[in-house]
């Protein structure tokens, strides 16, 4: 269900890339004011097959959270995941109306679509964190503890915080690619720079400098927390969030270069979520509550290594 979802986000961002937000015209959920549209070019079958997708996947979160409370017993950390998944699911959902219903989409360059694509990237990646932890607890990882140590609890809401806020500056860089393409990579930092430039484009530049001290930022301090709470699976998943990060500001690198083209805007997003999917698992990892039977697989990890 998560790897749906990302498919999910991926296709969305394909649709904003693409400039077929308006497909369906200003109407939702129908398109064009009917369940299936009668016109059928280009832009309203990728804003309509987004739809389906979402409207799949809004049941796939409903499914699991009636299963889930049929299998897992009163108290279950999974049975708060799947709900909390159903209900940032849900404002997604109304995220996604809203920028239809007011039209902030297609050739819409307004610091009002700026926001609103802020507060949908943030949706998602609450969304991606609750459906990520609903898996980690359904494959019998331990309910969070953040209480018991509060310093390790700050320092990962301070990464999950960093890479979110980088995240929104990506979304909202993204979109000053897609409403005003550049013919090459000194046109493209000329409108940077330019102080007549739109504010879309000036605010390009806070991206990159904030991906740079992130990605410092995730390689220097995950290790770090991992090596004070000292199971093997802390320090394979620290890796993990160190390796993601660096590949993730290459890959940037490689975009700007390339003057954003979708596939690489699409890549660039994934590797986003696969970075803020690696971050949620390790500060499960970090912050999970002991238990004896944790204990004991971490002994048996630790010989195996």
């Amino acid at each position: 269900m998560l790897v749906y979802n990302l498919g999910v986000i991926a296709w969305g961002a394909y649709v904003r890339a693409s400039g077929s937000g308006a497909g369906c015209g200003a109407h939702w959920p129908l398109c064009d004011g009917r369940i299936i549209p009668r016109s059928l070019g280009l832009a309203t079958v990728i804003e309509y097959s987004h739809r389906i997708t979402s409207g799949l996947a809004l049941i796939s979160v409903v499914l699991l959270l009636v299963w889930v409370r049929r299998v897992c017993p009163p108290g279950h950390p999974a049975r708060r995941g799947a709900l909390m998944s159903l209900v940032f699911m849900l404002t997604e959902a109304a995220v996604g109306a809203g920028l239809v219903l007011f039209e902030l989409v297609a050739d819409n360059a307004s610091m009002a679509r700026a926001l609103f694509m802020a507060v949908h990237l943030t949706n998602t990646f609450i969304l991606v964190a609750w459906l990520t932890l609903t898996a980690w607890w359904l494959s019998g990882g331990e309910a969070l503890a953040p209480r018991a140590t509060p310093g390790h609890a700050a320092a990962v809401a301070g990464l999950l915080g960093a890479v979110l806020i980088v995240g929104v500056s990506g979304a909202i860089a993204a979109l000053g690619d897609t409403l005003f393409p550049s013919a090459s990579l000194a046109e493209a930092l000329a409108a940077d720079l330019s102080p007549t430039s739109h504010v879309l484009l000036r605010l390009r530049l806070l991206h990159p400098a904030l991906a740079i001290a992130t990605a410092v930022l995730l390689a220097v301090t995950a290790p770090l927390l991992a090596r004070r709470t000292g199971t093997p699976l802390a320090m394979q998943l620290a890796r993990g969030v160190a390796v993601l990060a660096v590949t993730q500001l290459v890959a940037g690198v490689v975009n700007v270069m390339l003057l954003a083209p979708v596939w690489m805007q699409l890549f660039h997003l994934l590797l986003a979520d696969a970075l803020w999917i690696v971050l949620v698992l390790f500060g499960a990892e970090i912050l999970r509550q002991t238990t004896p039977q944790a204990t004991a697989r971490e002994a048996v990890l630790a010989q195996r290594a």
